[in-house]
């Protein structure tokens, strides 16, 4: 991601909520602060906010003179264009949550980001429409269980909570690899809150199971041929056959999504 930004390009970076992104983002301006006038920004519905807060961390004037030592605050459309006619390349925007842009702000980035600007944005999903296409992404990949269980023991410390290991395993699929459920799993354990509910979308992979299963179809097939049991014979073939036309179906690209589409 750093040598995305070092090159001058802009970057999307791809990761489950609760994955340590907002972490990321304050590292991301602690690594790049000396080399850029770095600003960080989370949309919460309000766009003048967002625009007056990207100005006053980048120097840029937020109210306009109309009479002698009398000013008077921008509006919205005044602060885009101010903001873009001093833009320049030694210009970071960071910004966590990227997928709540409305589109006005989707739009005017891309304007922001021909004019030199970088912007890493942080968003579980890739929205793949306008000002993102034009940013290189960035896939997270998922903390260890290791990490899930060091993130799991720091929250019950931080607690005073007595755990021990045996039921920190015994807990940690509720949390998967997300070291956010993975807090909120000790905070619930501190509490006495019954833990039975998996929060994580992380999935299963059932291809083995799938494949097992085509082979019991073939042993049913080798079963009628062996008997000479031409039903079973017939059956079994004709499974295989079904099973292996959906296996192959189910490789139809676009069938499936991967984190970030």
């Amino acid at each position: 991601m750093c040598a995305v930004i070092e090159s001058g390009h802009s970057v999307l970076v791809i990761g489950e909520t609760g994955s340590g992104v907002d972490d990321l983002a304050v590292a991301v301006r602690d690594r790049f602060e000396g080399e850029f006038t770095c600003a960080t920004e989370t949309y919460k519905g309000a766009t003048k906010t967002f625009f007056k807060s990207l100005a006053e961390q980048v120097d840029v004037p937020t109210e306009i003179e109309v009479g002698e030592g009398k000013f008077k605050p921008m509006n919205v459309e005044e602060m885009k264009d101010e903001i873009l006619s001093n833009a320049c390349e030694d210009w970071l925007f960071i910004l966590p949550e990227a997928k709540r842009l409305p589109a006005s702000i989707r739009y005017w980035l891309e304007d922001a980001i021909s004019s030199g600007v970088k912007v890493v944005a942080f968003s579980p999903i890739n929205p793949g429409r306008d000002v993102f296409l034009r940013m290189l992404e960035v896939e997270l990949e998922l903390p260890s269980d290791a990490h899930i269980r060091n993130v799991m023991t720091s929250e019950a410390q931080r607690l005073g909570l007595q755990i021990d290991q045996s039921r920190i395993a015994e807990l940690q699929p509720l949390a998967g690899r997300n070291p956010m459920i993975a807090r909120k799993v000790i905070q619930r354990e501190k509490l006495g809150m019954k833990q039975d509910k998996v929060e994580h979308t992380q999935g299963i992979v059932i291809m083995p199971i799938l494949v097992a299963a085509l082979f019991s179809f073939a042993v049913v097939r080798f079963v009628g041929l062996g008997t000479n049991n031409k039903g079973l014979y017939i059956a079994g073939g004709v499974c295989l056959t079904v099973g292996m036309a959906l296996k192959q179906l189910g490789r139809v690209s676009g069938t499936r999504r991967k984190l970030g589409q």
